[in-house]
């Protein structure tokens, strides 16, 4: 139902638009495209529709402004390192009184115990590690897992992210398992070290299991990095229940899917790893990550963390659990991501999912939206059940013209999906503001001006 001419002409004028009002963003890309690999200090911020990044100035609560000083409601929110709102003040406050108090010794800190109790009581896990991401964390955990099994392989889903796990970057070519599409120079052929199966097929994750020679499953409870695709009834169950059968360690990543609530779907679903890892947003922006165990593994792990060969063993790192990570972290979670911040945040999801349901219903497009407790998306599809529908159903033209009208207008949503992800900042004129925004994307690109 697209026009592609048409939609080649306004993301034109919208490029256009993007180049003329941002003119200090313009020449600081230059200026660091000389000194920069693609004039960035991290790939990943190249992924966005103009012609260059913007350069931020400020960032509080649900907005932040540019260096041309144009504010902008935030529903990107640093891809959920931010999933807390920017700037939080109690986060401010302890990052400061640590910085004076010194930020890492190698020993720990008043505040790790805290630390450890809090994230027991949120997800059910009764020991804790910490590490610095939550690619640190699965990879610890895939270690783990092999080392505790005595099994060479893993498994993951389909299309899955679990950050910038070798093993993990993996995806189905038919029945054969091959790298990701734009995996660069993968360790190993892939095929080796993991075995893929598509979310929400039972059937297949029984056939993969069945040799006994897969050490852990590694998944998110709803896939979310390749958009919200959420389990079947009864799927959840049936990988548990597949997973004990076949000796094989269960693995959930809630580093996303820590917006479904406090203890993220874990909690919210009843789900009962062996092992769990949550990343980002714990920190408050702060880079901290952890990984928790069930008392069984923590048992038999124990005599390996307290050996004397510990720190070439694969897991840690220097500045991980640091005295300035635990104090982000506690600040954090003693002061954000509890129920009444989700009471808050949940709702205005619900808010934006059912405005761009209008719209479309309105329009008359075959498009749907998805939601998973405080983020939304939409898609140019029905609601996939599967990586790979997810992935098949991308629209790489029309999702940079919709993110560019939005960016153009004042919003900035998730640059690698079609997404928002909203904090207890957020507000209705936030959700109105996108609903009349995207109305206005949609009736330009159906030229029914």
């Amino acid at each position: 139902m697209v026009d592609r001419a048409r939609l080649a002409g306004l993301m034109r004028q919208e490029q256009d638009r993007f180049v003329a009002e941002h003119p200090g963003s313009a020449r600081l890309a230059e200026e660091a495209g000389g000194s920069l690999l693609a004039g960035v200090p991290m790939p990943w911020m190249t992924r966005w529709p103009g012609a260059f990044p913007l350069f931020v100035e400020h960032a509080a609560g649900a907005r932040f402004t540019d260096v041309d000083g144009r504010e902008y409601v935030d529903l990107c929110l640093g891809d959920t390192g931010a999933m807390t709102g920017h700037a939080l003040p109690r986060v401010a406050e302890a990052v400061h009184r640590r910085a004076l108090d010194g930020l890492t010794t190698m020993l720990p800190s008043p505040d790790a115990a805290w630390v450890g109790a809090e994230l027991s009581r949120r997800f059910g896990l009764p020991r804790w590690q910490m590490a610095m991401t939550a690619t640190d964390a699965n990879r610890f955990v895939l270690r783990f897992a092999r080392h505790l099994t005595g099994r060479t392989k893993i498994c993951v889903m389909d299309w899955c992210y679990h950050g910038t796990v070798d093993e993990t970057l993996a995806v189905l070519d038919g029945d054969r398992v091959v790298p990701r599409p734009g995996a660069l120079g993968p360790q190993v052929d892939v095929a080796l070290t993991t075995k893929v199966v598509p979310f929400n097929d039972v059937e297949a994750l029984e056939r993969a299991l069945a040799p006994g020679d897969v050490a852990a499953v590694l998944m998110e409870p709803a896939l979310t990095n390749i958009g919200i695709v959420l389990p079947d009834e009864g799927y959840l169950e049936a990988v548990r229940d597949v997973t004990r059968r076949t000796g094989t360690l269960l693995v959930v990543d809630e580093t996303h899917t820590l917006c479904a609530g406090p203890g993220g779907c874990t909690r919210a679903w009843h789900l009962d790893p062996d092992m769990l890892v949550v990343g980002k947003p714990i920190g408050g922006g702060v880079p901290a990550a952890a990984y928790g165990v069930s008392q069984e593994l923590a048992d038999r792990l124990e005599p390996q963390m307290r050996g004397h060969e510990i720190d070439v063993a694969g897991v840690g790192g220097t500045l991980t659990g640091s005295a300035l990570a635990m104090a982000a972290v506690r600040a954090t979670l003693s002061s954000a991501m509890r129920e009444e911040d989700f009471a808050v945040a949940v709702p205005l999801a619900a808010a934006w999912a059912d405005g761009v349901a209008g719209v479309i219903a309105k329009a008359g497009v075959p498009w749907h939206v998805q939601q998973l407790g405080a983020r939304a998306e939409y898609w140019f599809c029905p609601p996939p059940r599967s990586g790979a529908a997810a992935a098949a159903a991308v629209d790489e033209e029309l999702e940079a013209f919709l993110h560019l009208w939005a960016l153009n207008r004042g919003v900035l949503l998730t640059p690698f999906h079609n997404m928002a992800l909203f904090s207890p900042y957020h507000v209705a004129a936030d959700v109105d503001r996108h609903t009349e925004v995207f109305a206005g994307a949609v009736t330009a690109l159906l030229g029914r001006d």
